[in-house]
């Protein structure tokens, strides 16, 4: 009679909580072990807001529990265990040695500085890649080698031929590719708005905020009015409920900034998408699904389904064909502390301070919010993308790193040097002022290119241009710019440098902005 095998470790991260990832699908439910973790060289390598550790903590349990229901063996080390752990190495190595176990089964990490963490460990290690996306890593790599750039809009319409989303035959419906013209209108009010669904926090939700309280209670972010879901279940209802009443007007007004309304008709489900409580593909049939039945219209579906099947994807494929030296990028060579206004601290500029208000409310920001107002700042202020890179990782509730970190570096910062963008998206204070209401409210004059009151945006952007000139006017889609700044009076374009100058002396000093 042969020896019974030894149980090999499953190993589930908190942003790996689906039934059929890839480490659970190779298992065997009779002999294997699932280890799962909270630890803390994960909530402390950057200051991650308590929304978030909440979040995730929570879904972690919620998903154990769900497991052992389903005939798992599951091993679970909460954060404030008698016998806690610091690491996920440290997690794999104690059930090794507590269930006799040598090999390890893992779901490939969306994290380099992870993925390195655990081929280092003395464990034999079978590391699966991730196919809970839409397009494999492999496939991405297809489509990448031998092109001089990769540009996502490319890469979406490949996507689109290849799911049928969205198609008409080899034609994508509608007759365009993309309705981004369509979506670019300012908000109103709207007291019927709904926002998206919120979820009362069950026993297990609030074992977790007691527990985040008391840990991370010195980390930025408020915990108060905590209604994330953390279950797929929930995260489902939280989809059903966007489709509804989301979707329809969620187009014309993506790119819209609205004080008092931080949400407006976006779906804030990449937090549920990214830990794997919804799967990305069924997300987008389902909106198609909409636009089929006549209940939203194109314009909206298509900027929805581009936001997943693109923009996610895309990032996704950058950051691992780029490898672990991308987020040290610094092609520009900034090197400017983060402003204490990021971090809360105070300010006078009216969208800087609303945005941030907002994200250590909420643990979230939308798009336009993320690149054109902090994002957008931060490059015209020459900080340190690092920095930039870390407080995006740190501070909202959808940030890995792998979708983060090219979103941030690459689009927000350029600091990849054009791998992600073909340009540096950088304006002047007028599309804050056109795209939202902040300006009204300002200590600054919005329409003031110099002088006293005068916009720290509109003598930033310039600044920018001219210091980064050599690199940027042979770009075709910055020449334009190039040639206005050319044709005003050089008097003018002296002072605005030296405001310009002074401004960034008092970011460097720390003085309030």
């Amino acid at each position: 009679m042969s020896a019974p095998q030894k149980p090999r470790l499953v190993l589930v991260l908190g942003d790996q909580l689906t039934p059929n990832v890839a480490a659970l699908k190779a298992a065997d439910k009779a002999r294997d072990v699932v280890v799962m973790a909270e630890v803390a060289a994960e909530t402390d390598y950057v200051p991650h807001h308590p929304k978030k550790i909440a979040f995730i903590f929570a879904a972690m349990r919620k998903f154990a529990e769900a497991l052992e229901k389903d005939g798992w063996r599951v091993r679970y080390t909460a954060l404030d265990a008698d016998d806690p752990v610091a690491s996920i190495p440290e997690a794999l190595l104690a059930a090794a040695q507590a269930e006799s176990a040598s090999a390890v089964i893992a779901t490939r990490p969306g994290e380099w500085r992870l993925i390195e963490a655990l081929q280092e460990m003395p464990l034999d290690l079978q590391m699966l890649e991730d196919d809970r996306f839409i397009c494999a890593q492999s496939r991405f790599a297809a489509w990448a080698d031998g092109r001089k750039s990769l540009r996502m809009e490319y890469f979406y319409r490949e996507m689109r031929r290849e799911t049928g989303l969205l198609m008409e035959g080899d034609k994508p419906v509608g007759g365009k590719w993309n309705f981004d013209h369509d979506n670019r209108k300012p908000a109103k009010p709207d007291m019927f708005r709904q926002g998206p669904k919120r979820f009362a926090p069950d026993a297990a939700t609030r074992a977790v905020l007691d527990l985040v309280n008391e840990r991370f209670s010195g980390n930025f972010g408020s915990l108060e009015d905590f209604w994330f879901a953390t279950d797929a279940q929930q995260a489902e209802e939280a989809l059903a409920h966007f489709l509804t009443h989301g979707l329809p007007g969620f187009g014309e007004t993506q790119d819209a900034m609205l004080t008092g309304d931080p949400f407006l008709n976006h779906a804030m489900i990449g937090l549920y998408l990214n830990v794997g409580l919804l799967d990305p593909l069924a997300v987008c049939r389902a909106a198609e699904r909409e636009y089929s039945a006549g209940r939203a219209p194109l314009n909206s579906v298509e900027g929805f389904i581009r936001q997943i099947l693109g923009w996610r994807e895309f990032v996704r494929g950058v950051y691992f064909l780029e490898g672990p030296g991308y987020v040290a990028r610094n092609v520009l060579g900034q090197g400017g502390d983060l402003p204490a206004a990021y971090w809360g601290g105070e300010t006078q500029m009216a969208c800087l301070k609303a945005a941030v208000a907002q994200t250590e409310r909420e643990a979230y920001a939308h798009h336009i919010q993320r690149l054109m107002v902090t994002g957008n700042f931060a490059l015209l202020a020459g900080v340190d993308p690092a920095q930039v890179h870390e407080w995006y990782l740190a501070v909202y509730a959808d940030a890995f790193e792998w979708v983060e970190a090219p979103n941030t570096l690459g689009m927000s910062q350029f600091a990849d040097g054009g791998v992600v963008g073909s340009k540096p998206y950088v304006s002047s204070g007028a599309y804050i002022d056109r795209m939202s209401d902040y300006c009204k409210g300002c200590a600054y004059d919005v329409k003031a290119k110099k002088g006293e009151g005068a916009c720290p945006f509109n003598l930033l952007y310039w600044h920018f241009l001219n210091r980064h000139r050599e690199r940027f006017a042979g770009n075709p889609r910055m020449g334009q710019m190039y040639r206005t700044w050319d044709r005003m009076d050089d008097a003018h374009c002296a002072q605005v440098l030296e405001e310009g100058d002074a401004l960034l002396a008092r970011l460097a000093a720390g003085e309030v902005v």
